[in-house]
């Protein structure tokens, strides 16, 4: 049983055999899951698919995204939050707007206007599940996301 999960699952490596067994209700220590992947030549889950971090985030880059805010200060003395995303597969930025007060519905609606925007340029847009994200569903989405509470301050700054 043991073997043939690691042959079916070259990714799993013995802790996961190990956990997998438990749960099918056959009790038996860790370290014999790794003596006997080892006797019969399974090398190491690592050594036998690897996959790093780097190797991740390049493979996905084109579907990766980030947002982040950044505060400044204008010339009155005013302060901006203002609201970044940078495309990852193409490191083209997009300044998603400025506001002195970046609440719920404001940040919702930065994000609607970048999903369509996205969707112009062509670019295909996906939901946490890997499902094409259309401007339909994003409004779900950001109905969701504006239903929850404001985004509070820490302190306010005039």
């Amino acid at each position: 049983m043991r073997l043939r999960l690691a042959r079916e699952n070259p990714c799993w490596g013995y802790r996961r055999i190990h956990g997998e067994l438990l749960v099918l209700g056959i009790k038996v220590a860790a370290s014999t899951v790794w003596e006997i992947l080892r006797q019969a030549g399974v090398d190491p889950a690592p050594e036998r698919t690897t996959t790093t971090w780097a190797d991740f985030l390049r493979s996905q880059a084109d579907a990766l995204l980030a947002c982040d805010f950044s505060g400044t200060v204008t010339l009155t003395g005013t302060r901006l939050h203002v609201l970044a995303a940078i495309e990852h597969g193409t490191r083209r930025i997009r300044i998603l707007g400025a506001t002195p007060h970046p609440v719920a519905s404001w940040v919702t609606q930065a994000a609607k206007n970048l999903v369509m925007d996205l969707e112009v340029s062509g670019a295909v847009t996906c939901d946490r599940l890997g499902q094409p994200l259309t401007t339909a569903t994003a409004r779900q989405a950001s109905a969701s996301a504006a239903a929850s509470p404001p985004f509070r301050h820490a302190r306010s700054h005039r």
